[in-house]
């Protein structure tokens, strides 16, 4: 898993104005719990931003003060209208725990039912993934040469070593799907004969 480095600066008011006035210098609130006690601290806009708009899952170390955590980012609170981060919750990981995360959907290979007509239809962007962190990838990569038209990979079909996937086992990940025009062009064929 990719490590991302955050310096954050520890808070000592929690309350509205002090958030309010973060907001105005460009800093975004942000708590870290799962370690016992939570800890609130702030960091810049333009840092967490290299963070949050990345189809990527990191492992982030926080660099508060002296301390050094490690954490996943849990929840993002955006503003309706500037769409700007509020608040941002990050949970704190341990190598003897196993934690939940949202790991990106990648495929490899041509499939055959596109070779036939079909069109590759990637139906869940990210699976739910229960490992350690040592265990847990970067992405869940499957092979997609064998599928054909009309053809599906399901959760229940996926294995991955040392992870367990959360998702419901009857959940289509990737299906080959026919296409209006490869549907009309055997059609046709049908009636020429």
């Amino acid at each position: 898993m990719q490590v991302f480095e955050l310096k954050g600066e520890i808070r000592e008011n929690v309350g509205k104005k002090s958030t309010k006035a973060l907001r105005v210098n460009e800093k975004v609130p942000c708590v870290l719990y799962g370690g016992g006690e939570n800890v609130h601290f702030s960091v810049t806009e333009r840092d967490l931003g290299k963070l949050l708009y990345t189809p990527h899952v990191y492992l982030v170390k926080l660099r508060l003060g002296e301390k050094v955590y490690d954490a996943i980012m849990r929840d993002v609170q955006f503003h309706p209208v500037s769409d700007k981060a509020l608040h941002v919750d990050f949970y704190q990981t341990f190598e003897d725990k196993p934690i939940v995360l949202e790991v990106p959907v990648k495929t490899e290979g041509f499939a055959e039912g596109v070779q036939a007509g079909g069109k590759l239809n990637v139906t869940t962007r990210k699976l739910k993934v229960k490992a350690f962190m040592k265990d847990m990838p970067d992405e869940l990569l499957f092979n997609v040469e064998k599928l054909g038209v009309g053809k599906s990979i399901k959760v229940m079909d996926a294995q991955f070593e040392n992870i367990e996937i959360m998702n419901a086992k009857n959940v289509v990940i990737v299906q080959v799907k026919l296409t209006r025009a490869a549907r009309a062009a055997a059609q046709q064929q049908q009636q020429e004969k």
